[in-house]
């Protein structure tokens, strides 16, 4: 597995990431917790280092999964954890109920971290992101409640997830940001406009969750797919039927390369996130392990500068239907 270094910083790791969210949370139940132990030892075996979770996965759920199954590998794994959430007994994570509530307080970003340390198994959290601009809480006391826990030596690095680039650069300038995690794909282009300028500028890494469009851009899911209540995208306007079938135009465009190439479409998406910055390092995630393989293949895959420029020509001309979000949860990105 090729290796990646998150912007400037001295943190190195595979160059493409396995993000833990959907063996726990938001695509239906919780999964098997053996079968996906077996699958986060396949993906080490295979040559992945970077793993992605947070506390609100599950809530809890999911750290617990990393915090057992890579205890064997501590040392040889990066696992980056989250922060931002006040998981009160009425907590909704998916903001079915309404926008789930914020809390970026400097005392709760410190109990969060002692409890993620407990739940992952750990003395250190290799990356430490705060989950969603908190609006109440300015960002340089943020900064400043992860400067302090890096120089306790309870985290070696500090992100931002779904920051707009004014407060990349607050941040930034009290404690130095090693990434930033942002939906970034071929059918979310967004920051592409100030957050990439930016973080190329301050010598950041971008991590791009859902590099494969939460799915979409695997080619499998039909356009009249129906989900489920339990399935995060049940609320997300982006996959209703009339959505769906809308957005195949992307669909074709990702399978008319994917046969040039002799790849899948998974494998076009990616290959293209990865083409797109030497410090761009997508965290697609998976529950299966032929999905897993078909993923690690992305890396091998080189797209020469005529299939970017014929890419983007053709993805320019697609208008992709439907906001990412809900407008409740539309309202937390990008702040």
């Amino acid at each position: 597995m090729k290796k990646r270094q998150l912007g400037k910083s001295n943190l190195e790791v595979s160059a493409i990431g396995l993000g833990c969210m959907g063996m726990s949370f938001s695509y239906g139940p919780p999964k098997d917790k053996k079968e996906m132990t077996a699958l986060l030892h396949a993906a080490v075996d295979r040559g992945i280092t970077f793993f992605d979770t947070a506390e609100v996965y599950g809530p809890f759920l999911n750290e617990e999964l990393l915090g057992d199954a890579l205890a064997p590998f501590h040392g040889q794994v990066v696992i980056a954890t989250k922060f931002g959430f006040d998981l009160n007994p009425n907590f909704d994570p998916r903001g079915i109920k309404g926008a789930p509530g914020l809390n970026s307080q400097p005392e709760h970003i410190k109990d969060a971290v002692e409890g993620s340390l407990k739940r992952l198994k750990v003395e250190t959290i290799d990356l430490l992101y705060q989950h969603r601009v908190d609006p109440n809480v300015p960002i340089e006391d943020v900064a400043g409640a992860v400067k302090e826990l890096i120089q306790a030596g309870k985290v070696k690095h500090f992100g931002l997830s779904e920051a707009g680039a004014k407060t990349i650069r607050r941040a930034h300038a009290v404690e130095p940001l090693t990434a930033v995690q942002s939906e970034y794909s071929l059918w979310t282009r967004s920051p592409e406009k100030e957050v990439i300028p930016t973080l190329e500028a301050l010598g950041i890494g971008l991590v791009p969750y859902s590099p494969l469009g939460k799915g979409f851009l695997t080619g499998t899911i039909e356009a009249n797919a129906k989900f489920n209540s339990s399935d995060f995208r049940s609320i997300l306007p982006r996959f209703t039927p009339v959505a769906l079938k809308a957005n195949q135009a992307l669909i074709e465009l990702l399978g008319g390369i994917a046969k040039r190439k002799n790849a899948t479409l998974a494998q076009i998406a990616l290959a293209w996130l990865l083409a797109q910055k030497p410090w761009i390092v997508p965290i697609p995630g998976t529950t299966k392990l032929n999905r897993l393989d078909e993923n690690i293949g992305a890396v091998a895959i080189e797209l020469t500068p005529d299939d970017l420029r014929d890419i983007d020509r053709a993805a320019s001309a697609i208008k992709v239907e439907g906001a990412r979000y809900p407008e409740r949860l539309e309202k937390m990105t990008g702040l």
